[in-house]
Formats: structure tokens, C-alpha cells, sequence
């Protein structure tokens, strides 16, 4: 759940920060909550399997996809 609060907030950031590329604030908040959002992503995938696919997440043998719970399912 926390997870999925953190992509909220980086998705709501990106668009305001297409309007608004000069506001300092908003660049630091939308790079503090990525930094968080790469630390929750690795806890997560550590104890349930990989979050995203085409490369973004490494897996263990033998693959993941099919064994470990969909992160909705957690």
C-alpha cells in the first residue's frame, strides 16, 4: 500500500512539474520520493519476487513471474 501511495505522489509531481519545471521544491520532493520509491521497490521485491518486467527487475531461478503473488495480492 505505502508502495503504491509513493507512485501516486511521483505520478501526481511529474504532471504538475510539466507545467510548473522551475519550481525547486516540487524537483526535490519528486527526487526524494523517487529515492524512497527505489528503497521500498528492492524491500519489496526482496521478500515477495519482482515488481516490473522488460529489465527493470531482476529475478531468481527458477522465474518468478508465475510463482510469486501479483503486488495487489500482497
Amino acid at each position: 500500500m505505502e508502495l503504491q501511495k509513493v507512485d501516486f505522489a511521483l505520478v501526481e509531481l511529474n504532471l504538475y512539474l510539466d507545467t510548473h519545471p522551475a519550481d525547486m521544491q516540487a524537483v526535490q520532493q519528486y527526487n526524494q520520493l523517487a529515492q524512497r520509491r527505489l528503497q521500498m521497490c528492492a524491500a519489496f521485491e526482496l521478500k515477495y519476487g519482482p515488481l516490473m518486467h522488460f529489465g527493470h527487475s531482476y529475478t531468481r531461478y527458477p522465474w518468478q513471474w508465475i510463482e510469486t503473488p501479483w503486488p495487489w495480492q500482497v
